[in-house]
């Protein structure tokens, strides 16, 4: 079959995945499923091959992704339950002063969504966004996109939340130049969509507390946990996963502290370390039962399992892509671009976004279209670290009407679609492009 061919099969097989999920409706799970199946036949693979091909592609894929993820949306249920983001945002505050809460909130987002997902942290913190907003007459916006940005930002730049987890393993990069890449480019992302943003567009739109949040509810005095206790906790697996990184670059292989550090260092080790600790430190040790802290960590699992399963079929269509011939055909022509793989990687993962809405959708196509790529360029190390940043920028750029994320903030702070569209969504559109940029100047330097 032409090379030709190929490339129309594949770009045929992304409008039939934008249309099924867009128009049709069909679970992103079912659809990456479907369009798979039809690109590996009509690329011509043998039928037992298509099949043999998809299995290999969701093994391999949840091997790795389903430990990392399941972990961490245990340890995220922990957290949140035990009352640890209500803890890290007080004590931020009280620390920066309420003058410089715009600040503590960005800082208290940043940390809280590494792991906890975004929707429910933002949800367990904006009371305190209400509160602020009521005592100073300020507009809710003033407070609530730093908070917004620092918790955008974890959640699309830093494991183990599961979107970089999931194109980390589709591209093949170790995790500790995600987690250092998405911080070094994350902090400058928060501060510029954050409090610098948040204090233009509050005097453009004075958003007040809408009458229909009641807060009358809320709990701002209820026993939390010790701030140190928690965000010690938070920094272990990302301090033990960067040391691991950093070993394998300084030390020689057969080391003894390298090894050590290498075990230990492994995201299932680090988070499997970090989520008994929080099992033992924000659950038994605070009045909860064994059943009832078995009970938390089911639920954390709950929202995990979709998320897994939608990571798995990106897998599936990565690797029908790289098996049918697909893959070759659409590196080489990306490899013979005059764009770099960076800023590519950013363009293909923004497209998606745009089209669908899903972040984490638009993550692993872009992870699965990218990574032939990366082989035919022989791409390795801290430069696909980068990838993994552009991508996550890519995904997070210009939401929409078609982003769950956009319909929560908006009915959070009461806002209409236009100026749901002035605030959150040019908030998410300069994280992603202070991500690119951070990850395009790095890329000079390591490439």
């Amino acid at each position: 079959m032409s090379d030709q061919m190929l490339i129309l099969i594949a770009m045929a097989g992304i409008f039939l995945l934008l249309f099924l999920v867009i128009r049709t409706k069909l679970h992103a799970f079912v659809a990456l499923l479907l369009v798979s199946l039809i690109v590996g036949i009509a690329a011509g693979m043998p039928l037992n091959e298509v099949v043999k091909s998809m299995q290999s592609g969701m093994g391999g894929t949840l091997g790795f992704v389903a430990v990392v993820v399941g972990l961490g949306a245990m340890f995220g249920q922990m957290l949140e339950v035990s009352g640890g983001a209500e803890r890290l945002a007080q004590t931020m505050i009280k620390k920066f002063g309420q003058d410089k809460a715009q600040w503590s909130l960005g800082v208290t987002g940043f940390l809280v969504a590494i792991p906890v997902f975004f929707d429910v942290g933002f949800i367990i913190l904006v009371p305190i966004v209400y509160g602020l907003a009521k005592k100073t007459g300020k507009s809710l916006l003033y407070y609530g996109i730093p908070l917004l940005a620092g918790l955008a930002v974890t959640h699309s730049f830093i494991p183990p939340t599961p979107g970089p987890i999931a194109v980390a393993e589709l591209i093949g990069v170790d995790l500790g130049w995600v987690i250092l890449f998405g911080a070094i480019a994350g902090i400058p992302a928060m501060i510029i969509a954050g409090p610098l943003f948040a204090r233009y567009i509050s005097k453009k739109l004075h958003v007040v507390v809408p009458a229909y949040m009641n807060l009358e509810d809320v709990e701002y005095d209820k026993e939390l946990p010790s701030f140190k206790m928690v965000t010690s906790i938070i920094m272990i697996p990302l301090v033990l996963i960067l040391l691991n990184t950093v070993s394998g670059v300084l030390l020689e292989e057969d080391n003894l502290t390298r090894q050590i550090l290498t075990f230990l260092g492994h995201p299932f080790v680090a988070l499997t370390i970090a989520t008994i600790l929080t099992f033992i430190f924000l659950g038994t040790r605070r009045g909860y039962s064994r059943q009832e802290v078995q009970d938390i960590a089911n639920k954390g699992l709950e929202p995990a399992g979709i998320i897994i399963l939608v990571t798995g079929a990106g897998g599936v269509f990565k690797q029908i892509l790289i098996d049918s011939g697909v893959g070759d055909v659409i590196g080489n022509m990306m490899a013979g671009s005059s764009l770099p793989p960076i800023l590519l990687a950013f363009l293909i993962a923004a497209a998606v976004r745009v089209a669908q809405g899903s972040a984490t959708v638009s993550m692993v196509t872009a992870a699965g279209l990218i990574s032939p790529l990366v082989g035919i360029l022989g791409l390795e190390g801290p430069v696909l670290g980068l990838i993994v940043i552009a991508i996550a920028s890519g995904a997070t750029v210009l939401s929409h009407v078609n982003d769950s994320g956009f319909w929560l903030v908006g009915r959070y702070f009461g806002m209409n679609v236009k100026d749901t569209l002035k605030s959150w969504t040019v908030m998410e559109t300069l994280i992603g492009l202070v991500g690119l940029g951070v990850a395009l100047v790095l890329g000079i330097f390591i490439t």
